[in-house]
């Protein structure tokens, strides 16, 4: 009797019924929140299912990220800066830069639109955070996950990683919900009808050249880019070169969704009670959102200024694509503008300013860690 009594006392002592507390039971239900956006609503599942399930699981049982779990073994991989660079070369074998190099004006786009990281560095100074998880913190704004982390890691902004990440993500799934209410506040009825003239065919040596250039340019500039700038164009020239198809859909299918799984899962996992419910996470979470918004009404100011510049040739509603989240934040521009008018198909002008953001986010991630003399 007494061996029963004791084996079944062992028994309850290894399950997490002792251990859960009302902080964990919140987290819990947080990330059984995010199932149900990803599951039901469809926001953005490829980022929030991974996420959601590793805050589900580091809730449950903690020992998971604890150096000898598995989950500690993904995150290591987070904080070397490989999956964030891992990232963006699955970003870059998908993605079409013609828009952007048919339309190089949408470059002034996507800088406007990191306007939101600067203003966001100053308010998190403001804030109380030093100058290094200010410039990890402000990198939210441009809506950019895997810079967001990268940025973090460079600087040494581990505790801070999980937060920084989840808002990021978070973000970037809500693209459809926070951006339109700023951009038609924001616009005129007869701005958001603008129809623009269609783009310029872009030849195949041009989309060949883009790449080797930009990482040229940008990284001899700020060579501390080079992971995520230089990634992102090897990616792309996987794409356009025609002649490492395999490389090519190897980096935008197979090697990008492992990279999800592992990255979306630890920093998932990086959101226990004990190290996300503080508040640092809620001033985390708000100058995201701050940053973010800033960053949405600066694109659209910006592409403001450039229709009245242009005689009204330019829809304003593109700008507020400059921030990086790709190609969603290009989606929600088609999306208000064919509200106004149902003809209007803005999609592939709202690329350019979108992977604009996409190099303006890694430029600024780079300045501030020229700034920091990181490497």
């Amino acid at each position: 009797m007494e061996y029963i009594t004791s084996t079944l006392g062992n028994l309850l002592q290894q399950t997490a019924f002792l251990n859960v507390d009302e902080r964990n039971l919140f987290m819990i239900a947080i990330a059984c929140g995010f199932l149900y956006l990803a599951i039901k609503k469809g926001f953005e599942p490829l980022l929030l299912v991974p996420i959601a399930f590793g805050m589900l699981l580091v809730n449950i049982y903690p020992n998971i990220m604890e150096e000898g779990g598995l989950l500690h073994y993904f995150f290591l991989l987070d904080e070397w800066s490989i999956l964030p660079s891992l990232i963006f070369m699955g970003v870059g074998a998908m993605t079409d830069f013609g828009p952007l190099i048919a339309n190089p004006k949408s470059f002034l786009l996507g800088a406007a639109a990191q306007f939101g990281i600067y203003s966001a560095y100053f308010m998190a100074i403001l804030m109380g955070f030093n100058d290094k998880a200010a410039a990890a913190i402000s990198i939210i704004g441009g809506a950019d996950g895997p810079t967001s982390i990268f940025l973090a890691g460079k600087l040494g902004q581990k505790e801070l990683m999980g937060p920084i990440a989840v808002a990021a993500y978070s973000y970037m799934a809500l693209v459809p919900i926070i951006q339109p209410p700023i951009m038609k506040l924001l616009t005129t009825e007869k701005e958001r009808r603008i129809k623009m003239e269609q783009l310029r065919p872009v030849s195949k040596l041009e989309k060949i050249l883009f790449p080797i250039i930009v990482t040229i340019v940008v990284c001899l500039i700020l060579p501390s880019t080079a992971p995520l700038v230089g990634m992102l164009m090897l990616g792309n020239l996987f794409k356009e070169s025609g002649v490492v198809g395999q490389l090519a859909e190897t980096a935008s299918n197979a090697m990008m969704y492992i990279v999800v799984i592992l990255l979306g899962t630890s920093v998932g996992a990086t959101t226990s009670a004990e190290a996300f419910l503080n508040w640092d996470t809620i001033k985390i979470v708000l100058l995201g959102l701050i940053a973010f918004a800033v960053g949405t009404a600066a694109g659209v100011l910006f592409g403001k200024l450039m229709c009245k510049m242009t005689g009204g040739k330019v829809n304003p509603l593109i700008g507020s694509a400059g921030v990086s989240a790709v190609p969603m934040a290009a989606r929600v521009s088609q999306k208000v503008g064919s509200e106004a008018d149902p003809t209007n198909f803005l999609l592939m002008h709202a690329m350019g300013p979108n992977v604009a953001g996409v190099i303006g986010t890694a430029v600024a991630a780079g300045t501030f860690m020229a700034i920091f003399g990181v490497k």
